[in-house]
Parts: structure tokens; sequence; C-alpha cells
């Protein structure tokens, strides 16, 4: 298999909805859970493309461009960007859906960076 189709089958989508018990006093959807998420995504893209243990070593700039509101989907998809010996950088993007309307449109980008490890937590050769 080359890299490339590594990486395409390593692209990771998770949908969740947008319950009550994670929104914010403006109910739309804590950063933080959002956060949460998108590291998740990255977590599981890494260890799709590898089957590697990984940590999360830095996230770079988090880009938020609309509020996301409760009763929504969303859609976080994970996708490789770059590897490294060790390390691997993973972009996530988010999608806001609308559940009773043809809509969607993509609400946060994000990228994280993860190291693969041993059993010793020590870093490894992807």
């Amino acid at each position: 298999m080359t890299i490339e189709e590594k990486i395409e089958q390593s692209e990771t989508h998770v949908f969740k909805v947008v319950f009550p018990d994670t929104t914010n006093h403006h109910n739309t959807m804590f950063g933080g859970r959002i956060l949460m998420m998108m590291t998740e995504t990255a977590f599981m893209t890494a260890t799709r493309f590898s089957r590697k243990n990984f940590v999360l070593v830095s996230s770079g700039k988090i880009d938020f461009t609309k509020p996301i509101a409760a009763g929504t989907l969303v859609e976080l998809v994970g996708r490789v960007k770059r590897i490294g010996r060790t390390s691997i950088e993973i972009n996530v993007d988010v999608y806001l859906e609308k559940m009773r309307e043809d809509f969607r449109e993509k609400v946060v980008s994000g990228a994280f960076t993860l190291v693969a490890i041993d059993e010793d937590n020590k870093p490894i050769q992807i």
C-alpha cells in the first residue's frame, strides 16, 4: 500500500449531536468540548494511519468561525497532513449540519501534532 493510500484510508469521520449538556449559557457548544472532540479525532486518525500508540504534543491555531447551536449535528474530519520520523500532524475540520435542513458548513479547523510512543513512553518511529 502506498503512503497516499494509507493517508486516504486513515481519514476519520466522527458525527455528534449537540445536546444541551454540551452547550454554554449562549446555547452554543462549549469551545473546550469542541477541542476535546477534535483532539480525540486527531488521535483516532493517527492511530488508524500507523496502528501505534500516540500522545498529543501540540495543537496549532484553532479557528472558530461560527457558533455551533444546540440541536445541530457536527461532523469532525481528521486527515493526515504531515508525517515525520516519530510525529504526525493531523488536520481536523468541524462541519455544522442542521438537522431539518439541507445545510452544511465548516465552522472550526485546527492542527494537532502527536508522537508515537512505545510501552515505556519513549518516542518510536512511525
